[in-house]
């Protein structure tokens, strides 16, 4: 399909694609060009996952939010490398034109691009930590100063704008059932053709939102909290990651 014949929401979502796989490649690329910045990208991003899980650890222990938090923690919002799912995507994207429907599309474009706005926030985070010498030894104190330190605060607050809309857009396509019933019939041959990461991610999204009704509640409590803790962090409160506040679902 060639793109002057893309509908145009699909076009949409087909440009920030590519634009999005651009800047998270070249930052990935950059943040791993030696094994002292690989490792230093990997401290960070361990400290920050076991962040995420004691921020979200009432969503994580939920019966019904449970499997989503866990989609969220380790699929969008945590620390894995996503550099095989955004190869597959950037190889096969004129098939995925064809074949996905534009509310898909529009999810992979979403993921991809919170993907590259936390590798690019990540990026300076390490820069300076390593510049005060403090990578090997991250804790609150030291994450908080550096946080302060590279401002960003745009670009923080559009990262839980992204983490939103990407978890409302999963939300709808949890909803259509005919894609229920394309993702089982690709598992196989996406395999077999080295799309398991991109299939994996589409499945693993749909059947955790799937199962959990409606994911407002949801998506609610992780905004909410990221944004008291983004509040907290640039007013330089002390001990901000304490969980001085009740949620409730």
């Amino acid at each position: 399909m060639d793109d002057a014949t893309v509908p145009i929401e699909k076009q949409r979502s087909v440009d920030a694609l590519r634009r999005h796989l651009q800047t998270a490649k070249h930052l990935r690329r950059q943040a791993n060009s030696e094994p002292a910045a690989a490792h230093n990208r990997l401290r960070l991003r361990d400290w920050q996952a076991g962040r995420l899980a004691r921020t979200h650890a009432d969503l994580l222990a939920s019966q019904r939010f449970g499997e989503a938090a866990r989609f969220f923690l380790s699929d969008l919002y945590g620390p894995k490398d996503f550099s095989s799912r955004d190869e597959e995507v950037e190889r096969i994207l004129p098939l995925l034109i064809k074949m996905l429907p534009a509310s898909a599309l529009r999810t992979v474009a979403l993921a991809v691009e919170l993907d590259a706005l936390s590798e690019e926030l990540d990026s300076a985070m390490v820069a300076e930590l390593d510049r005060k010498g403090l990578i090997e030894g991250i804790d609150e104190d030291t994450y908080a100063a550096a946080y302060r330190s590279i401002g960003c605060r745009a670009e923080r607050e559009q990262q839980i704008v992204l983490i939103r809309q990407t978890g409302e857009a999963l939300d709808r396509l949890a909803r259509k059932p005919l894609l229920s019933t394309m993702l089982k019939l690709m598992r196989g041959p996406a395999h077999l053709a080295g799309l398991g990461d991109l299939h994996e991610f589409l499945d693993r999204g749909f059947n955790a939102f799937r199962g959990m009704g409606s994911a407002a509640p949801f998506l609610d409590s992780i905004e909410r909290k990221e944004q008291q803790l983004l509040g907290k962090l640039f007013a330089g409160i002390g001990q901000p990651f304490s969980d001085g506040d009740a949620y409730t679902l």
